[in-house]
């Protein structure tokens, strides 16, 4: 005998039938995502790409060298909770659109500054505006994707990641070391706003919630806090981030100086590194997808992939410390692909595991301690910089966190599955039950 549908339960099937959006819409929004994480990348490591020539033309030291690059992540780290919220509430078209604008503001007037004060307001200002990124990104592919894309979807996402240092290296290294480091910054956020006309004009609206779907909408932070996975991924997320932004920040000052490279060498090292894993990230990002549409629990999968990135990815750190002059390239090769293995999938389990209602306050929650480390890495590198001489121990500290990340997927972080966010109230789960889509996943 046949359920009978109430108005109710008519109004959510509704509202998941229009989630998701056609392939070729999908496929639009999909493109200016990963162009839009690749040029956030780009102008949150700009600064890092002009250390050397700024540090020579401000006459600082590398102590405030790195309070500089570590600026930005005080306002993005504390704003992500507010933004995840922000995504969860509103809608997530205006919403990124408007932390954009804000971003590519900061990133041409940087161009226009003089002395270490205000360049160190305006970092905080490019952190402000990017603080909405992440959580946009994981609600628009946790709400609008269908799962059997979501790998793929994520590897785009990480592949703009990973080329936005790439191409700043390439690009940019090049570009600095012919006409200097300001006409850079400014260029390149005038550039930004070109991004923001397609955007608007592909992303549909929302619809306006209604009391049905806000009454459903009543988890909040806490709720998600109660979850031990989210303090295990929080944990894993601080991890990536350490390794990650201690190459974003000073990977180019450490070729330059560390390794004696020519600027020119900077920009094509760097960038193959960001190139690697880029690719890494798209091909691994496509191998989570078949081998969970083949039947693969998405544990087993996610999982082992991000447990074997994170081991690969510290060796490779410690490996390049060590190695001699010409083995150094073929090392942070290697590091590179490791790389792209972990940042390709680790937001794909944030999304399955939190759902489309809940999926920016995770993101954001995870993001926020996460970018605890974009303040640390930073500072530190340049602290023991100062301190030693060299970077031995800024490379072996970046490799131990990964380690620690890859203990945390195996012994805190539970199944990657959806949680029940309804449990405590049971009419609502029954109606979510019947309601909601069945996926290759479940």
């Amino acid at each position: 005998m046949s359920h009978p549908v109430t108005a109710r339960e008519a109004q959510i099937r509704h509202e998941e039938s229009e989630v998701l959006l056609t392939q070729s819409r999908s496929n639009t929004v999909l493109l200016l995502l990963g162009l839009s994480v690749l040029i956030n990348y780009i102008d949150r490591s700009n600064l890092s790409i002009a250390a050397p020539l700024l540090k020579d033309e401000l006459h600082i030291s590398a102590t405030q060298l790195g309070t500089l690059l570590s600026a930005f992540f005080v306002p993005y780290c504390c704003l992500q909770i507010p933004a995840g919220w922000l995504a969860d509430r509103f809608d997530v078209k205006w919403v990124f659109a408007a932390g954009f604008f804000i971003w590519s503001t900061a990133t041409a007037v940087t161009g226009l500054l003089h002395g270490f004060a205000a360049l160190l307001l305006i970092r905080v200002v490019l952190g402000v505006g990017e603080s909405v990124a992440f959580p946009s990104y994981s609600k628009i592919l946790g709400s609008h994707f269908h799962d059997t894309r979501r790998g793929f979807a994520n590897s785009i996402i990480a592949a703009g990641l990973a080329l936005g240092p790439a191409a700043g290296m390439l690009i940019g290294g090049t570009a600095v070391g012919r006409f200097g480091w300001r006409p850079f910054f400014i260029a390149l956020g005038l550039l930004g706003f070109l991004w923001l006309a397609p955007w608007i004009a592909s992303m549909p609206a929302r619809r306006a919630p209604s009391p049905h779907q806000v009454q459903a909408s009543s988890a909040g932070i806490l709720d998600v806090l109660r979850q031990r996975s989210a303090w295990g991924m929080c944990l894993c997320q601080f991890s990536i981030n350490y390794g990650l932004y201690f190459l974003v920040t000073w990977l180019p000052f450490y070729l330059v100086r560390g390794r004696n490279m020519s600027m020119n060498q900077m920009a094509r090292v760097g960038g193959l590194v960001f190139l690697l894993s880029a690719i890494s990230a798209i091909s691994f990002g496509k191998i989570a997808d078949r081998w969970t549409s083949a039947g693969a629990s998405p544990t087993r999968v996610y999982k082992g992939l991000l447990i074997v990135g994170k081991l690969g990815w510290g060796l490779a750190l410690i490996l390049t410390a060590l190695a001699p002059a010409h083995l150094v390239v073929w090392m942070l090769a290697i590091m590179g692909i490791f790389n792209g293995i972990v940042n390709g999938n680790v937001w794909a389990v944030s999304q399955i595991v939190a759902g489309r209602r809940m999926v920016g306050r995770w993101t954001g929650l995870q993001n926020f301690v996460g970018n605890f480390a974009g303040w640390i890495a930073p500072a530190l590198t340049g602290f023991l910089l100062d301190r030693t001489g060299h970077f031995y121990w800024p490379f072996f500290i970046a490799a131990a966190m990964l380690w620690i990340g890859a203990l945390s997927w195996i012994f805190i972080v539970g199944p990657v599955e959806a949680v029940n966010w309804d449990s405590s109230r049971p009419d609502v789960a029954a109606i979510a039950v019947r309601a909601a889509p069945q996926s290759p996943l479940s």
